[in-house]
């Protein structure tokens, strides 16, 4: 299983604030045996995110959405999301008792309308100030902010997504003094006899050239597929050469 992370907001986009989400989904997402398929940096911008929810509400993939669930007025997540997948925005009664807990009279007007979310969505509790998240179609949709976000992904990690028992591996091998143009061919040729497994094949450029080669993959068959690799590696010529860098 492969999650897909959208991460919002125009101040990543201009520079005014650096992303920290990226690394660390990969990471909570590694460490359970999954991993991260994709990522989009999108704008505060409806149009923009409406087109891009739209796509992958369509599709497969669970995905983590972190930022734009606020009240102010560029805050479009929420709304986005309901357009996206066609259901009315309405004020869900949980998130309202929830919001109206922590902030009391100082909830209205403006705090309860994060608690205006999409028709039919589940809630996810945020332990930093109980203004929740929400779910929608394996869309889990949390605030920008890391240190409410981290915990709420992790929540929605034990709750529904348990550890595989059969983690992501990589393994990988080097060569030394061998343009990339040479091993097309036969890429080509193994990834036509081991379609399961993802082949990569990372140059460093430098005083001498490099190439970490490599796959990711599940299994048992991964460890007989890296020794097709380096066997068919061999027979063609080159010197493969494990647990070395250069």
């Amino acid at each position: 299983m492969e999650f897909g992370l959208i991460i919002i907001g125009d101040e990543l986009l201009s520079g005014s604030r650096s992303d920290k989400h990226l690394p660390r989904f990969r990471d909570l997402l590694g460490e359970r045996g999954f991993s991260l398929g994709w990522c989009w940096i999108l704008p505060d911008r409806a149009d923009v995110l409406v087109d891009h929810l739209r796509r992958s509400l369509a599709g497969d993939d669970p995905v983590f959405c972190c930022g734009g669930i606020g009240a102010t007025p560029d805050d479009l997540t929420r709304e986005c999301a309901a357009l996206a997948a066609e259901l009315p925005l309405e004020r869900h009664p949980r998130a309202a008792v929830e919001i109206e807990a922590q902030f009391g009279a100082e909830a209205y007007p403006n705090r309860i309308l994060m608690a205006d979310l999409p028709r039919g969505c589940g809630l996810i509790p945020n332990p930093h100030n109980r203004i929740p998240g929400f779910s929608l179609q394996r869309h889990y949709f949390l605030p920008g902010f890391p240190q409410m976000a981290w915990p709420m992904a992790e929540w929605v990690l034990r709750e529904h997504y348990p550890a595989t028992a059969d983690p992501l591996r990589e393994l990988s091998l080097w060569l030394y003094d061998v343009p990339e143009s040479e091993l097309i061919g036969l890429m080509r040729d193994f990834h036509a006899d081991h379609p399961e497994h993802k082949l990569f094949s990372l140059p460093r450029l430098g005083e001498r050239k490099a190439i970490q080669m490599g796959l990711r993959g599940r299994g048992a068959g991964l460890d007989d597929a890296f020794e097709d690799l380096w066997r068919m590696l061999k027979d063609e010529g080159f010197t493969p050469v494990v647990g070395a860098d250069g």
